[in-house]
């Protein structure tokens, strides 16, 4: 993401990046379900790269080496409403 402020000043901006990366959840749900429910998918919409981790750290971290300090949407597999979007650390 070009522009990292805008993700949290821009709702147009927060609500495209969620649903671009929904949509590329969608098409990965059938190859995660259900061998890895309960675990954490980081997506990157822009590359379209996602990362897996037992645990929300684990996903960042494999997140964070690729693009660190940059934007993600994690997503508990099994359950993609508890998702959120949030800068790596």
């Amino acid at each position: 993401m070009s522009d990292p402020m805008a993700m949290y000043q821009d709702e147009a901006t927060r609500q495209a990046f969620i649903a671009k990366a929904k949509a590329i959840y969608q098409q990965l749900q059938s190859t995660l379900e259900p061998a890895h429910n309960g675990e954490i998918v980081a997506i990157e919409p822009e590359s379209g790269e996602h990362f897996l981790g037992k645990t929300l750290g684990q996903a960042n971290n494999a997140a964070f080496a690729k693009f660190p300090d940059g934007w993600v949407y994690f997503v508990r597999i099994g359950e993609p409403e508890a998702a959120m979007p949030l800068k790596t650390w």
